[in-house]
Parts: structure tokens; sequence; C-alpha cells
């Protein structure tokens, strides 16, 4: 018979044979002894965690005649048969190469057919997220409401790509990570029954490069019994894997910790010559440093995780290393291990990698007891190089430090009248400088055609028209209005500066509002921004500099009974309304 790898020998066959998912197998043992066995169900985890094993023993338990406890016996046809691969009543099918709606619709049809030998017929659907939309509204309905005798296991990687409608009719089951320990235990159970010479480091190594997954664990067992001659070392282990050994991962970070550049570039040197893997080498280093961090906290769980391999050194390193400078070298490697997935010359990425984390080791590295007694002998030494920062630079500004706290005096001792005469200045200044921004050419021909009739029309489709922008457009125009308006243009104010700035440059946004006018009331009327503020300036001085052409055509012959109209009033009156308006005697 041919070579079968590990993973394939060693399957589980029975749920006790599961490693590290003892709530879910009592469940369904539980579940297969009470007969409360659901039509449906959903197994979702990490790769390599057992769920397809899980579906065949579950598969084998609901067809056995002599099961007992929920676990199959494995010796009659029936298991034998599933266990083979060869009883037609229990159909794997992997979706990821079947995931169209034609094979969904096999299925279909085919499910309402009785099974032949088994009691039930079991579908085991793996990698089930695969399926195409059409693909899982063909399988929602019998997934649903099957034929009695039929069970439907769904196997996920993904389970966040499965349509709420197809998980609400199932049993789900979250399969977890399996942890090291478990797997180093399983593994040297094999190992045992294999009666292979093994080193147990080397098994433990194994079992943290594996990260939760039962059978990555067994593959990369199997590749290093190959590459020992069945022989399993630590130094074989850490080149399969592509780690390095504990002692000198410790070494770098040691160094890096202190500073020392020089001597972490020649440690990182050797891990290179040494053919490892610069991605490993960076998890291997941030997992360093994560327990570093963790067992300031929680020493159980290092302990845990390192199967009771915590050295001194570690104890000591972890004590004496800040926490603010664990946290930020597992930022930066963080950020290093992200760019290096895009790059072809990884050593690079590393050394740069020192370098940062030893300018990292050197700022916080001190405690505040060495730097106390740094400090101390020298209190008067920070002071002395202070003029080399240029003393000609420290002149000047004392010079002008001193010219303006003299001006300031000067002001404080100025008469009132002085201060009278200087207060009018200040709208001056502030009004003229939004002025040049606002573009008064096209607004000036606004005014003087502007009427009360025109400005009512655009105030009352002004909703409509903003509900028609986009939601950025519309975010930018809700702290506007229309202020004038006239068969040549419209104006609209807004209540804040930077909106109004935006709005200027937003060309789309121009276009968009006359569109939307030329909708709306059939005319594309050119929009002019100008800022709130602005606006009772711009309008009084237009009243005021036009105030002899609408004298001029107030000229009309008038009624003996009527007064005289003032022009400035009746423009006024025409562009705002008479409710607006308010007229007060000089």
């Amino acid at each position: 018979m041919a070579y079968q790898a590990l993973y394939r020998v060693w399957r589980p066959q029975r749920f006790d044979d599961m490693i590290g998912q003892e709530v879910i197998t009592r469940t369904l043992k539980n579940a297969i002894t009470t007969n409360q066995i659901s039509h449906a169900y959903l197994f979702a985890g990490p790769r390599g965690t057992g769920k397809t094993s899980a579906a065949k023993i579950f598969a084998k338990a609901i067809n056995c005649h002599h099961q007992q406890d929920g676990e199959p016996c494995n010796e009659c046809d029936t298991c034998k048969a599933i266990t083979d691969g060869t009883l037609n009543d229990v159909i794997e099918i992997d979706a990821a190469s079947n995931n169209g709606v034609e094979e969904i619709r096999d299925i279909r049809d085919k499910v309402k057919y009785a099974p032949t030998v088994a009691d039930y017929k079991v579908y085991i659907i793996d990698e089930v997220h695969m399926l195409s939309t059409g693909a899982f509204n063909a399988l929602l309905k019998t997934l649903e409401e099957p034929p009695a005798n039929v069970i439907f296991i769904l196997a996920t990687t993904e389970p966040h790509k499965i349509p709420a409608t197809i998980i609400s009719r199932t049993q789900r089951f979250d399969f977890k990570r399996i942890a090291a320990n478990d797997s180093y235990q399983r593994m040297i159970y094999i190992l045992d029954q294999k009666k292979v010479t093994y080193d147990e480091q080397a098994v433990k190594v194994i079992a943290k490069a594996a990260e939760g997954g039962m059978r990555d664990a067994l593959s990369i067992l199997d590749q290093a019994l190959s590459f020992g001659d069945n022989e399993i070392t630590l130094d074989n282990a850490l080149l399969v894997t592509g780690s390095v050994t504990h002692e000198l991962l410790a070494t770098y970070v040691q160094q890096v910790l202190n500073g020392d550049t020089k001597a972490a570039l020649a440690t990182l040197q050797s891990v290179l010559e040494a053919g490892k893997d610069a991605e490993r080498f960076t998890e291997d280093v941030i997992s360093y440093a994560r327990d570093l961090l963790l067992y300031q906290q929680a020493p159980q769980l290092v302990e845990e995780a390192e199967m009771g391999s915590v050295s001194d050194d570690f104890q000591a390193l972890a004590k004496k290393t800040p926490a603010q400078t664990m946290y930020a070298m597992i930022n930066e490697l963080n950020a290093i291990q992200q760019q290096m997935r895009f790059t072809t010359h990884p050593d690079i990425y590393l050394e740069i990698l020192t370098i940062k984390l030893a300018e990292i080791g050197h700022q916080n590295g001190a405690t505040p007891a060495e730097t106390t007694a740094s400090v101390a002998p020298n209190a008067e030494a920070p002071r002395a190089p202070q003029p080399a920062v240029g003393t000609s630079e420290v002149t000047e500004l004392q010079h002008e430090i001193d010219q303006l706290r003299s001006a300031v005096k000067h002001l404080e001792q100025a008469p009132s009248p002085v201060k009278a005469a200087a207060a009018p200045a200040k709208p001056r200044v502030t009004k003229s400088a939004p002025a040049k921004e606002v573009n008064l050419a096209k607004i000036y021909p606004v005014l003087g055609s502007a009427t009360r009739e025109k400005l009512n029309q655009l105030q009352e489709v002004w909703p409509d028209l903003l509900n028609s922008l986009s939601i950025t457009q519309r975010a930018v125009m809700k702290v506007s209005q229309p202020v004038a308006a006239a068969n040549s243009g419209v104006i609209v104010a807004f209540d804040y500066s930077f909106l109004y700035q935006r709005a200027t440059t937003d060309h789309e946004l121009t276009d968009a509002l006359e569109n939307g006018l030329d909708r709306m009331i059939g005319t594309a009327l050119p929009v002019v921004f100008v800022p709130k503020e602005d606006w009772p300036g711009i309008r009084k001085t237009y009243l005021t500099a036009h105030k002899a052409e609408l004298q001029a055509n107030a000229d009309t012959p008038a009624e003996p009974e009527k007064p005289a109209a003032n022009p400035v009033v009746t423009k006024a009156e025409e562009l705002f309304g008479k409710a607006i308006v308010n007229v007060k005697a000089d």
C-alpha cells in the first residue's frame, strides 16, 4: 500500500479521538443518544480543527446499529463503508468546485429518494461559503424542509460569507483553535505508537508553529520525519518550520532592548544566513514580545502557552522591560510585517526593523532609577549646552519681544480720544478682506434686477432643490439660503465662511444647482455665493453706489397728492419686500 500522510492515517474515527473540541463532541453525542438529531448542522472554524472529521463521525454514529453512548463501533459494514468513502448514502461535496446552481439542483432532485443501505442519507458540503448566490437560493427550501431521513452538514472556514437565511436554518457549532499543549500531547501519542525517537522540545516547536491546526501540526511532523530519517530533533524541527532557537531569539530581543544596534544586526545576519524565513522570524519576535508583556500581568498564561518552558532569563527580562517599550515594539513589528508581504527583499525590511527596535530600546530602556542616577552627578549640565542654539538668534528674538512690550505699554497709556479714533478702523479692516473674495461683478447685476416675487419663487423650491443633491453636496448647502433673485441669477448666502469657500471651488455643486433650477422653475439661473456676514455690507454698498441711478429711474410724473418716494427705499422694498424693510428718519 502506498504511504499515507500522518493526518490521514491518524484521522479521528470516534468523537473521543478528537482533540480540543470537548464541548462540541459532548453535544453531538448527547443528541445521538437522546435521538434529538437536527436536519441541518453548520460546522464553522479555522482550518484543521476537525470539522470534516466530526461530520464523518456523526454520519457513522447515526447510521451505526451498534453505537454506544453516541460513538460508532467502526466495526460494522456501514461504519467501514463510511470510513472508506464507499457508502452511497453519505455524499461528500466540495463546494469550491461544485458551486453552481445546477449542482445544488441535482442535490434537490435526488434528496427525495430514500437511502439505499443506511438509515439516514447525509450530505456533507465542505467549504459551503464558496457557493454562489443562486446556489444558496436553490439550497434554501430543501435545507429548511428536507425529507425525514436526510441530514445536511455544512462545513466552512468563513461563516460570515454564508447568508443569514441559511445559518438560521441550521444548528451552528463553532470549532476553536486547538491549544498548543493539546497538539503536543497528540503528537507525542502518535510518535510513541510509531516508536519514533523524538526530542520533546522539537515537538513543542512544531506544536507552536501549527497555530491551532491539528492537521497542520501533523503535516509539519510528517515533513520533519522525512527530513530527519524517522527521527525528530530540535535542529530538524527548526529547519522545517523556519523558526529560530529560543536562545537566539532571546539574544536578539535583549540586544534591541539594550539599544545595541551593531550586535542585533550581527544576530540578524546569522539568522538569515541559516536560511530562516523572514516572515516566520518576524512572527517569532512578535510572539516573544507579546509573551514578555503578558508575563508582567498574567504569568500563568505564558507558562501554559510555552508548555512550562519559561527560562529564568525570560523572567528577568520581563521584569525589567517597561510595558510602553513592548507596546512600541509590537506596533513597529506589526507595521513591518504588513509591508513585508509585498516585497521581494524581506532582509532589507528586517534590517530596518532591527535599527528601529534598537532605537526604541535605547529611548525607553533606561529605568527611572537609572535616569536619576545618570542625571544627579551633573545637575547643572543641561544648562551649559543651551547657548549652542544660536546666540544671535536669541538676541534678535529678545529684541523683538522688548519692542512688542513697549508697543503694548504705549497703547495702554494712550489717551481715550486716540482709542476712539482708532475704533472705526476695525470694521473697515475686517470687511475689506472678505469683499475681495466675493465676485461683485456677478452679484451687482442680480441686485440691479432682483424682485421679491422671484425670491419667493426660489424660496419655495429651495428645499426640493437641496433634496435633489447628493449627500455630500446637501451637507454643504444645508446652512445656506437664497437672499436675492432675478431673471439673471440667484444669490445664495452661507452661514459659515468655510462652507462658502468650499462651495465657490466646487464646480460640480454649481452645475447641480443650476440644473436643478432648470428642472423645477424652467430656467437655469446662474448661482452666485456670498458669506452671510458680508451680505448686509454688500447690499448697503450697492444701494449707496447706485443711489443716483435709482433716483433717475424714479423721476417719473407723480400725482400731486402723493409725496415723492425715496428711490433707495423703493428699491429696497422691491428687493426684499415691504414687510422686511423698516424706514427710520435720520
